[in-house]
């Protein structure tokens, strides 16, 4: 920043921030109530402020990716705090990193843009753990901090079992002998260590080791951390039907010494917070796909058993040998019947007065530990089986489609039959198959069908038949010259939707002007000291791994629309093990850019190779892209393959249409369509730069048997590119329609 925008960033914060922090505690302290009574009452000297306003001007002069995970990082921790501890600390550590993060653009000498809210599938997963785990963190931040005071603070009585209390309590509890129950349930919570501790708080715990998995996309802890947060929310609103009963609960005692009502409310209000992560959970199922390999958690479960029982037999034979230090001394069958709740603490959510209390401190670390212990194996057993490599639940079909892929080939977008979300259908023969997905009531297939060649026309008629039982429209969508004509031999209609480029290979020369670019793009790398090099995604090494995913995600949070799907791929493609990515590294091994092919089988051997994720680094080598595609195929020509598509641009074209005239009118709405997305999405852009390459074009079409279902047919091939655009996502897009339009 330099220093003189640095000390002007940090003061300015910090100064402005003390001034909004001292007026927000002034003009709420009669609405509020508690929270702003405790803030008017305190005092605070620190720099935390500072920093946090100083980080978040700072943030504004770092790429588009890196400020968002700074900023998403810094408002986590500061809102995090702000709502569940709440101390005038905290609320000045918001305010300055809001104030910093409307100064740094200006600092910076930049306009304020609007922030924009396009997160590739990855990143959303992010934001929906870091979510997660703030929720569950938040509890255990405000039951632990004895000055806790935020709004949410309310939650720790609900989702925490984690009760100080002090001598002088417990002697007055003890000095009546009719509370014998409470006396004992005071003194176990006196002696209460961190493993007691942990025990209380153990949902949360367990809410946290699951935000790792959702972060990774996996279903299993996307299930895991529904049930979790569903069964905390339901027992926290159980206690507070309870307190609006007029009992204690859980809850009762520490909120009736106030305004019982006001106090109610703000319980029932911060309920609302675990329904809203309850609801962001089921919304985003779709971003949860990935699953461990088949029997992953079956062993988990039966290693789990296994420990369970080995440490409840622990527990009970030096239980019986530390007898001496619990009250009452227990025998056999109280230590066994009492081993269950060691390690599942159902007294907590049973409201039971533990049987038995350990006194000296050897008895209380056997009580409190092998819980400790059998979670704490939970977690990194949880966290290994999201480590493991992703099995993708199509199961047995999608082995099988890879089967007849590799025997028989297919086009050269038949890899892409073989990605997560597509269904499959199998020829009566069981040599061919479709792969499809049903949009809208549409069947709309990725590419053409795979099998021989000479059941081809067979295939088609099958499907088309087995759509129609299932009242579905079939549309074969991105096929070739060859589907194309047989389908038109009967009837069917179709319409050109990309133009394919091809690079055969044999006697590949980048000589003469016409490939001038691309000459300039291979001695300049040389001269930077890049190279190109061969990797694949799931066994790259992790620095690779992580840039990758950085340059990724970088270029999606400069668009201000998701990543497109279906016959476009994303980071989750490219975690193939046969897919292989060619690397722009120079010596520091900085990755500045990377590109992935896709095998193209024919009669069980791979033939060529189809380029799908192209990302480059915004501050990376310029022309990476094109010295990326220039050394593969000059590399995948050494090889002995015989070719290299450069895929289909979607909705762009070579030249204008010549279609008949039945369907020329959606010819001229598909190309106006082009038009009006290429400021978006620069898909005739995307075109004209695969000409560098000179390479030769094939069309690629949509057929479809019935032109009444084009309505339908437009919705689910809409729904398939942009499965997850939001309602603002698709304003801004209808927005930036209409400005081209005008």
């Amino acid at each position: 920043m330099g220093s003189g925008r640095f000390l002007l960033a940090a003061l300015a914060a910090h100064v402005v921030g003390v001034f909004l922090t001292v007026g927000f505690t002034g003009l709420t302290s009669a609405l509020v109530g508690d929270w702003t009574a405790a803030l008017v009452s305190e005092s605070f000297v620190g720099v935390t402020g500072l920093v946090c306003g100083a980080a978040a001007a700072g943030s504004a002069a770092l790429g588009t990716l890196w400020r968002r995970r700074l900023r998403v990082g810094l408002f986590t921790v500061v809102v995090l705090l702000a709502l569940f501890s709440g101390t005038f600390q905290d609320m000045l550590n918001l305010f300055a990193a809001v104030v910093g993060a409307i100064i740094g653009p200006w600092l910076k000498g930049r306009r304020i843009h609007r922030p924009r809210f396009a997160v590739s599938r990855r990143e959303a997963r992010v934001l929906i753990a870091l979510l997660v785990a703030a929720c569950a963190a938040g509890p255990v931040i405000a039951a632990l901090n004895t000055q806790a005071a935020g709004p949410l603070a309310v939650l720790e009585y609900l989702f925490t079992e984690v009760q100080p209390t002090d001598p002088a309590t417990v002697t007055a509890v003890c000095a009546d002998s009719a509370q014998v129950e409470d006396c004992a349930a005071a003194r176990l919570q006196l002696r209460a260590g961190a493993g007691a501790v942990f025990m209380a708080v153990l949902p949360s715990f367990l809410l946290v080791v699951l935000a790792d998995g959702l972060r990774r996309g996996r279903r299993f802890a996307w299930w895991a951390a529904l049930i979790i947060q569903t069964l905390a929310t339901i027992r926290a609103a159980a206690e507070v039907f309870s307190l609006s009963a007029g009992s204690s609960g859980i809850v009762g005692l520490p909120l009736v010494e106030a305004a019982y009502a006001g106090r109610l409310v703000s319980v029932a209000v911060a309920l609302i917070v675990p329904l809203v992560v309850i609801v962001v959970l089921l919304m985003s199922r779709s971003l949860f796909t990935v699953s461990a390999p088949p029997g992953t958690y079956r062993r988990l479960v039966v290693v789990l058993a296994v420990a369970g029982i080995m440490l409840s037999a622990l527990y009970v034979v030096i239980g019986l040998l530390l007898s001496d230090g619990f009250t009452p001394e227990p025998g056999f069958r109280q230590l066994l019947f009492d081993a269950p709740d060691r390690l599942l603490p159902l007294s907590q959510f049973l409201e039971q007065v533990p049987a038995i209390v350990p006194q000296s401190p050897a008895a209380v670390l056997l009580y409190e530990g092998v819980g400790v212990v059998f979670w704490l194996l939970a977690a990194v057993l949880m966290i290994l089986s999201f480590l493991r490599p992703a099995h993708y639940g199509a199961g047995t079909d999608e082995d099988r489609a890879r089967e007849l892929l590799h025997l028989h080939g297919g086009s050269t977008l038949g890899w892409m039959t073989t990605w997560p979300g597509n269904s499959y259908w199998f020829s009566s023969s069981g040599s061919s198959y479709v792969a499809f997905r049903v949009l809208s009531g549409v069947a709309l297939t990725l590419g053409e069908p795979v099998g021989p060649r000479e059941e081809l026309a067979a295939t088609i008629d099958e499907f088309s038949e087995f759509c129609s039982m299932n009242g579905w429209a079939p549309c074969l969508y991105s096929v070739g010259g060859r589907v194309s004509d047989l389908t038109d031999a009967t009837g069917w209609n179709s319409v050109q939707v990309a133009e394919e480029t091809i690079l055969p290979l044999g006697s590949i020369a980048f000589t003469g002007k016409k490939f001038q670019d691309i000459r300039t793009a291979l001695n300049k790398a040389g001269k930077e000291g890049i190279r190109a090099e061969w990797v694949r995604y799931p066994s790259a090494p992790r620095a690779v791994v992580d840039q990758i995913n950085a340059i990724s995600e970088e270029w999606v949070a400069d668009k201000s629309m998701p990543e497109m799907g279906f016959t476009l791929g994303s980071l989750d493609q490219v975690d193939d093990p046969e897919v292989r990515c060619l690397i722009a590294v120079d010596a520091d091994r900085t990755v500045h850019a990377v590109t992935s092919w896709l095998p193209v089988y024919e009669d069980g051997q791979v033939v060529g190779w189809t380029l799908d994720f192209m990302r480059r680094r915004g501050t990376g080598f310029r022309a990476s892209i094109e010295f990326l595609i220039a050394s593969a195929a000059l590399t995948l020509e050494q090889e002995g393959f015989g070719f290299i598509s450069l895929s289909g641009a979607p909705l762009a074209r070579l030249d204008p249409t010549d279609s008949p005239d039945a369907v020329k009118v959606l010819d001229r709405v598909l190309a106006g369509l082009g038009a009006l997305l290429e400021p978006v999405y620069g898909f005739r852009s995307l075109l004209a730069f695969k000409a560098k390459f000179q390479p030769t074009y094939e069309a690629l079409h949509m057929v479809y048997p019935d032109a009444s279902a084009l309505p339908a047919i437009a919705n689910a091939v809409g729904r398939a590119y942009l499965p997850e655009v939001s309602l603002g996502q698709g304003l801004n897009l209808a927005r930036k329609v209409l400005v081209r339009s005008a």
